[in-house]
């Protein structure tokens, strides 16, 4: 059950009561979402002879009354409620964003990483016993943080020149200064950035606002409140991956279940549908968009709640019997969110952070109230296993499609794409609210050009050391458990094999010696096995679609 199924079958939900921290949605009116019927080919001429921001404002709802000729063509999926605002624009700095979780972060060592653009180092101050977020960046000659150590104090320490810092970004040595000179690391300008951070849901937050009015910031505005990681009968483990494509894709294709039986083929069990049309057994979904603001939406699915809580979470949540208040949002107290639950209920729970253009990093997390036992006797990384195989599979085709995106124009998006039938209706509504509160991208405020990365050779794209492995603790260490065992093996067999040589003038009857050169080929064969397993499940596996 851990693996990351968002089959057809899981993706029919039921919506939990909302939480204390969860937004508040308001009733708006309903727009019809029209889409442009004909060929993108067609379109793309169009678009280079005429201005894309004249001939499809971003504010547009729907697009010109297509031709009489394909008049009969179906409705794509509507938003049924949608609040009316004016100029009211998503401040992308003004949210709480996730950068780990606690299980796969080492309190010994700072860690190097980008969100929103930003480079921050996380590390663990033991003196005021709380993890920290910073610029990744020393004040003195720019060197990065996260390539420092923690020193002997307790501070973080950068290891060009030694200079050394506490939790709240204050310089306090400078080895280079005089001890009888001016006390030069008490300059502002010898502080380093701290962020505002929380732990919430055994994941580090940041507020990316390094400015003392936010200093308490948490007071005033939480992060997400996901009632199942807050619900002790509910499993939590974690998982993380670098995806080598952008935010606004990785949200759009985890709320697309209609993908899963095509690019997820034989990796995931779907339900059958009622008319088997092709071996892949596509069905039509019954999605509804059902209320949209610039704080996220929720949807309807066949048979419960998808739910984007802007920017980062996106939830769908299962529960044979949901309540008509639990469907319709009323917020439920804080002890009914903690009351555990008798029903065997599941959530899928993504956070999707945006890194930089072309990268997101994906925190997933399937809480369940039932198998409980599962997770302590299964060590984690093998629930990564498969998540990491279902990543990959439709990891070429999605880096691909966002350069398509990209040619087009993330605004025109609706123009380009013909999203006719009710399946795609959580996408069309994500793409509507990236559209109209984010201008159809993610503000990165000037730190770069607006191109996307060059597309790196197949394998690279696909390797899952780097992007996953290294940063996941407990892949990690089986990696590196895994390798030695893999080496023992050969000097074992090695070592049998000595034995065999040195004993081939009479010392040792013709049956040991083959007893013992059976044994020796038996643990070669398995180092040369576990090898092939270990770069299959840790670095690199491809999935051809073709032979699937």
């Amino acid at each position: 059950m851990e693996a990351l199924t968002i089959s057809s079958s899981v993706l029919s939900l039921n919506f939990p009561a909302a939480s204390p921290g969860d937004t508040h949605i308001s009733k708006p009116k309903s727009p019809n979402f029209r889409c442009f019927p004909e060929p993108i080919s067609s379109f793309r001429g169009r678009l280079t002879h005429r201005s894309k921001s004249k001939l499809f404002p971003s504010n547009a709802i729907s697009s010109p009354s297509p031709p009489s000729s394909v008049s009969a063509e179906p409705s794509p999926p509507e938003i049924e409620e949608e609040v009316a605002v004016g100029e009211e624009k998503f401040d992308w700095y003004a949210q709480w964003y996730p950068v780990m979780p606690l299980c796969d972060l080492d309190k010994r060592v700072p860690h190097a990483k980008k969100v929103l653009g930003i480079d921050v180092v996380v590390w663990w101050d033991r003196n005021e016993n709380a993890w920290k977020v910073f610029d990744d960046m020393c004040p003195h000659r720019l060197a990065p943080l996260s390539e420092g150590r923690i020193d002997q104090s307790g501070r973080l320490q950068c290891v060009y020149h030694g200079w050394c810092f506490d939790g709240s970004g204050n310089c306090k040595l400078i080895p280079q200064a005089p001890l009888d000179g001016p006390p030069v690391h008490t300059n502002k300008r010898a502080c380093v950035a701290a962020y505002p951070t929380i732990v919430h849901h055994d994941i580090v937050w940041f507020w990316p606002n390094s400015d003392p009015q936010y200093k308490d910031i948490f007071e005033k505005k939480k992060p997400p409140f996901i009632p199942e990681l807050d619900d002790p009968s509910f499993t939590k483990l974690m998982g993380n991956r670098d995806i080598a494509y952008g935010y606004d894709v990785l949200v759009e294709n985890l709320m697309d279940p209609a993908h899963v039986p095509y690019a997820h083929y034989g990796l995931m069990q779907t339900r059958k549908p009622d008319v088997k049309r092709d071996r892949e057994g596509g069905r039509p979904l019954d999605f509804v968009v059902k209320k949209l603001d610039m704080d996220g939406f929720y949807g309807k699915l066949d048979m419960g709640i998808g739910q984007f809580t802007a920017p980062c979470i996106f939830s769908l949540r299962t529960n044979p019997t949901p309540s008509e208040d639990q469907v319709n949002g009323v917020v439920a107290s804080a002890s009914e969110t903690k009351k555990p639950s008798t029903q065997r209920r599941m959530a899928l729970v993504f956070i999707c952070i945006p890194v930089s253009p072309g990268y997101s990093r994906l925190i997933w997390a399937f809480p369940r109230n039932f198998g409980v036992w599962l997770d302590k006797i299964i060590p984690r990384w093998m629930f990564h296993v498969p998540q990491n195989l279902i990543l990959d599979s439709d990891l070429y085709l999605l880096h691909l499609e966002e350069r398509k995106i990209k040619e087009f124009g993330p605004t025109n998006w609706q123009k380009a794409c013909f999203v006719p039938t009710k399946s795609d209706a959580l996408v069309v509504g994500f793409r509507r609210w990236f559209n109209k509160y984010a201008g159809g991208e993610v503000d990165w405020r000037g730190k770069y050009s607006g191109d996307l990365p060059p597309t790196p050779p197949r394998e690279q794209l696909l390797d899952r050391y780097w992007t996953h492995t290294v940063n996941c603790q407990s892949c990690s260490k089986a990696h590196k458990s895994l390798n030695a065992l893999e080496t023992i093996l050969q000097v074992v067999a090695v070592g049998l094999v000595c034995v065999v040589a040195a004993t081939m003038q009479g010392a040792m009857s013709t049956a040991a010696r083959t007893g013992l050169a059976i044994l020796a080929t038996a643990c070669f064969a398995a180092s040369r096995l576990l090898a092939h397993f270990v770069h299959k499940n840790f670095r690199y596996h491809d999935y051809n679609h073709a032979f699937v």
